[in-house]
Order: C-alpha cells, then structure tokens, then sequence
C-alpha cells in the first residue's frame, strides 16, 4: 500500500466533502484555501459555477497580529461584502481542512460579520 501525502490525503477529504455540500445563489458555499501565509475565502454558487464574493489577508491590515486573528478578519471583510450583496445565509466549506484554529477563526469571524450557517 502507498503513503499518502498530506496533500493527498486533503484532496480525498475535500472531495468526500464536496459530494455532499452545493452552493446556490441564495444560499452560496464558502470556500476556504490556507497556506502557510495567508488564507483565502470565497463565496461560490455551484449551480452557475461562478464566485460571488471573496477575501484574503492579503487585503486586511495584519500587522502585528496572528494568523487566527488575521483570519478573524478576513471572516469579517467576507461577511461585509456578502451582505453588500444581500447574502445572509451561507454554507460552510472547510475544504477537507481541520476546524480548528484559521479555520475556525474565519468562521467565527464571518457569524460575527452576520454570516449566519
């Protein structure tokens, strides 16, 4: 049998998720990629196939704060644009990812922004 790789191992994850969970314009699909810098967030309806909004910590101002909290801010930023286009209620996509930590501090950020999932 072979090792997998941790990449590997994310994508299986990702896809098991994925085959169970669709966005719709109503109710979008957060997306969320992570690196070993920043994080990404994006909101996509699946059923036309396009993003509807996003966010990364690329656009927030992180200076001198930690990656949790950084992406408590960029929860934030998404939630405000969602509402800017009159989304309230989404669904959450870790994309194979643990809950734990950015991840769950860019949830919390988002519910705390108004996201309601």
């Amino acid at each position: 049998m072979s090792v997998t790789s941790i990449r590997e191992a994310r994508a299986r994850r990702k896809r098991r998720i994925r085959g169970r969970m669709s966005g719709t314009a109503t109710r979008p699909r957060v997306s969320v990629f992570r690196s070993n810098k920043a994080i990404y967030a994006q909101l996509v309806d699946d059923v036309t196939a396009t993003t509807i909004v996003a966010a990364r910590s690329g656009e927030v101002d992180g200076s001198g704060l930690k990656k949790a909290e950084v992406a408590r801010k960029v929860g934030e930023l998404l939630a405000q644009r969602a509402k800017d286009k009159g989304i309230e209620s989404v669904v959450f996509d870790r994309s194979g990812y643990l809950y734990h930590g950015r991840v769950k501090a860019l949830a919390e950020g988002a519910r705390e922004g108004g996201l309601a999932f």
